[in-house]
């Protein structure tokens, strides 16, 4: 007779499920102070470390959160007043360049076709008719403009553009202030065993959190320099600041970044000739591989921890969802979760697996001694 199978479902567990779904709701209605706190922990995470040192000195941890916070925006103010007003006006003059040269390039196209097909003139006409250039200009406009529309609504959704970000680092610098209490209440929450794991691996998500966003940073900050000192010399002088500053920007997205700041400065090249533009493509062929063999790596490789494939997928998925916010903020939370898979997962399981062959190894030798000793004849 086959075994009958019956399933009993809890008391508890049937509240639970109720329970979960207007808390989802509640979750999905603050999604987006949820992004908030999200953008605010990843900030605090990346300037603990300079926290934690003054702290070892006797430097009150909210003394040096003030202090921080003051050298950052009083570097970002010089920062603007100094090169600001450059960039500004090489990409207001940027802005207005781009149409032209797509312009530009649709006739050259246009006419290389023409002169490619003499005897065939009626096939141009009939390319052209299909390819449609101008609704091809603006499908790539409405292409470019779509992600910083939906990151701009997404932004402005929180509470607005700039008082967002100044709550982002209000909330930062509270948690930097008083991070072991935050800590401590919140693992408090779960059940024993879980809350002093949790608690053991909050300094290495931090970090590992932390070390990304910094790394990126600095890749970005080196490959604007780069960027603009090299644009220079090749011929785009009146652009350089320019578009080093878009490199700089895109360049914070992983694998996508390189590419989204390659498209101007190719796009500015083609009127300028030929050579011009082979040299713009070779450059920044260059630059993405300076990043990806070389700064990442050394930068941002060891903090991450994370496959490069399951990076670019959060990298898609948080452009997907967040738009650009996400591309920046997602991959920082894959590395600080990777941190919580291997360590409460991974590593135990890769243990116990060892255990168990340690004791096979250890059954089978005992058999093997019993069989010989059994097997020995008494003399």
């Amino acid at each position: 007779m086959a075994s009958e199978q019956r399933f009993s479902i809890s008391l508890g567990s049937v509240l639970l499920l109720v329970a979960s779904v207007p808390l989802l709701v509640l979750l999905w209605q603050l999604k987006s102070l949820l992004l908030l706190v999200m953008i605010s922990i990843v900030l605090a995470c990346s300037i603990s470390p300079i926290v934690d040192w003054a702290e070892r000195y006797r430097v009150p941890r909210w003394l040096s959160v003030v202090l921080i916070y003051l050298s950052l925006i009083g570097g970002l103010v010089g920062a603007i007043l100094i090169i600001g007003p450059t960039v500004f006006e090489q990409l207001e003059r940027l802005v207005r360049q781009v149409p032209l040269s797509l312009r530009s390039t649709a006739e050259q196209l246009e006419l290389w076709v023409t002169n490619l097909n003499d005897t065939r003139p009626e096939l141009t006409n009939e390319i052209f008719n299909q390819l449609n250039a101008q609704g091809l200009i603006s499908w790539i406009a409405k292409s470019s403009q779509q992600l910083l529309i939906r990151s701009y609504s997404l932004t402005a959704g929180i509470l607005g553009g700039v008082f967002s970000l100044v709550l982002a680092l209000f909330l930062s610098g509270y948690m930097l202030a008083d991070s072991r209490t935050l800590s401590k209440n919140l693992t408090r929450l779960l059940p024993a065993p879980w809350d002093g794991r949790i608690a053991a691996q909050i300094p290495p998500a931090t970090a590992r959190i932390g070390g990304y966003l910094r790394g990126r940073l600095l890749v970005s900050a080196l490959l604007t320099v780069i960027t603009s000192i090299a644009l220079g010399f090749i011929g785009l002088k009146d652009f350089a600041v320019g578009l080093g500053a878009i490199a700089g920007v895109t360049n914070l997205i992983p694998f996508l970044g390189p590419i989204l700041g390659a498209i101007p400065a190719l796009v500015v090249a083609i009127p300028q000739g030929g050579w011009t533009l082979l040299w713009v493509l070779i450059l920044y062929v260059v630059i993405q591989n300076i990043e990806t063999y070389i700064l990442d790596p050394l930068l941002v490789g060891s903090s991450v921890g994370v496959h490069p494939l399951y990076q670019l997928l959060a990298v898609l998925g948080g452009a997907q969802v967040l738009g650009i916010i996400g591309a920046l903020i997602v991959p920082p939370w894959v590395a600080g979760g990777a941190v919580l898979l291997e360590n409460l997962y991974l590593r135990p399981k890769l243990m116990a697996e060892r255990q168990r062959r340690r004791d096979a190894n250890a059954t089978q030798t005992e058999l093997a001694l019993s069989s010989v000793s059994i097997e020995t004849p008494i003399r």
